[in-house]
């Protein structure tokens, strides 16, 4: 029975550790594109910002599970580990961001935002994937 409420008590731990670095992830994706991320998915249904938000959620997701997978005997080590990883992963995909927008004519974040598809969105997307693979791997 200890096994089982030290496992719910882990599985907390690690569960409300994911949630924040999930929310800095939706802070950060409405830091780095105009206007308000809520209202460009919930309100004006806008498929391109739903898009970016949805890579960088399974990004941010991806790196957390990997870390927690693969973490340390020791819990509290294990905890840390999986907030630097999880926070070096939003740190690398608002820098992959930048450099995208740099080299991209027109601002990036305008593009993603726009109610017209368009196919930037995928790049940024697989550079948010891309970021949290290799993020991933070095933790394994």
């Amino acid at each position: 029975m200890t096994d089982i409420v030290n496992g719910l008590g882990r599985a907390t731990a690690y569960g409300a550790l994911g949630v924040v670095l999930l929310i800095l992830g939706i802070v950060l994706v409405d830091v780095l594109t105009p206007g308000k991320l809520g209202r460009q998915i919930w309100e004006d249904r806008n498929r391109n910002a739903s898009v970016l938000l949805s890579s960088a959620l399974l990004g941010i997701g991806g790196i957390v599970f990997t870390s927690i997978w693969t973490t340390y005997d020791n819990f509290g080590k294990g905890l840390l580990s999986t907030a630097a990883f999880g926070l070096l992963g939003l740190v690398l995909m608002a820098v992959a961001f930048l450099v995208v927008d740099l080299v991209t004519p027109g601002k990036l974040g305008a593009t993603l935002v726009d109610p017209e598809p368009h196919p930037a969105v995928w790049v940024t997307a697989s550079c948010n994937i891309a970021v949290s693979a290799i993020v991933s791997a070095s933790i394994a």
